[in-house]
């Protein structure tokens, strides 16, 4: 007789080839209509079973880890962050948690570019004008936005997802300067300009975008001291995460035109966005589609399985977190 599948529960419906593998070499409990379990939910759900792969919308703190169940030995988030997750705690249950790197670096970085143009270029503004019907004739004044081209870029956090969109950058003839906790080997800068100190790094950026991780250090980073910092007319992007940004100092300097405009793909609280922001017409905003595409969904999906498979082989989880 065959041995038994381990039992796995993905909490969320994921890409329909990711929920064929997992029916595969699983027991897999799906989610189909992909409901929104609280944790009291999730953690029946997870009774008896071996795995979980869970999602930035699962809520695992130390007092939902320490309520798991006795039969689950490894969690695979479906991210690369795992804010949701408290690691100690599942360190100290001896819960294996793996994440997702690398997989989502470049359609994050396109995600990134696309609200740079988008901020600059009065993207929201002029869609809506034709949407509305009220665009009038082309004007020598109208619609004038910031140049992007020749600019300078600050990148805080030059990991890999900094790196992709220095990288994409460059080709509009972008000077790059980045922060980041370690510098750079120059193979890797490219000609980009270090700053050891993040506030050193704010004064040289036209534009700035964040790719730090949120920890207690960069929660509410971009404050009104540090935005009083950038060039006046400076654009903000935010692909990384909400909490780095204080909503309230961003709001304003937008509101006055201290910042020309900003793009932004996450929020602090998520999915409830400041209702500052939804009246600024130079506040472009995306709702945290950075890794969205079919290929890295997939992806994303392939590389959790791959981390439950080593884990349930007996051997290392390639993208073990703790």
């Amino acid at each position: 007789m065959p041995p038994s599948k381990p039992r796995l529960l993905v909490t969320r419906h994921v890409p329909a080839n990711v929920e064929a593998r997992a029916r595969r070499d699983y027991d897999a409990g799906l989610n189909p209509s992909d409901r929104l379990y609280d944790t009291a939910e999730l953690l029946a759900l997870m009774q008896g079973c071996d795995g979980a792969i869970v999602c930035p919308t699962d809520r695992l703190d130390a007092a939902a880890v320490k309520r798991l169940p006795g039969s689950i030995k490894a969690l695979a988030t479906f991210s690369v962050g795992h804010e949701h997750i408290d690691l100690a705690a599942c360190k100290a249950r001896g819960v294996a948690v793996s994440n997702t790197p690398d997989v989502l670096t470049e359609a994050t970085a396109d995600v990134a570019i696309l609200l740079m143009l988008a901020a600059a270029r009065r993207a929201h503004e002029g869609e809506r004008l034709v949407r509305e019907r009220k665009w009038g004739s082309w004007a020598p004044t109208g619609m004038l936005g910031v140049h992007v081209s020749g600019k300078r870029l600050g990148i805080l956090g030059m990991g890999r997802i900094g790196q992709a969109v220095a990288r994409r950058a460059r080709a509009f003839d972008m000077t790059i300067h980045y922060s980041n906790r370690v510098r750079l080997p120059a193979a890797l800068e490219q000609g980009a300009i270090f700053h050891a100190e993040p506030e050193a790094l704010l004064a040289q950026s036209d534009f700035l975008s964040l790719h730090c991780p949120a920890t207690p250090e960069t929660r509410r980073f971009l404050d009104a001291r540090r935005i009083a910092l950038l060039p006046p007319g400076a654009v903000v992007v935010n692909t990384a995460r909400g909490a780095i940004v204080d909503d309230e100092a961003l709001i304003a300097a937008l509101g006055s035109g201290r910042l020309a405009a900003a793009g932004l793909d996450v929020f602090d609280g998520e999915p409830q966005v400041n209702p500052g922001y939804l009246d600024l017409d130079n506040a472009f905003l995306l709702p945290h589609v950075g890794s969205a595409t079919h290929e890295t969904r997939d992806a994303m999906g392939f590389r959790c399985l791959d981390n439950l498979d080593a884990f349930f082989a007996g051997r290392p989880m390639p993208h073990r977190i703790a």
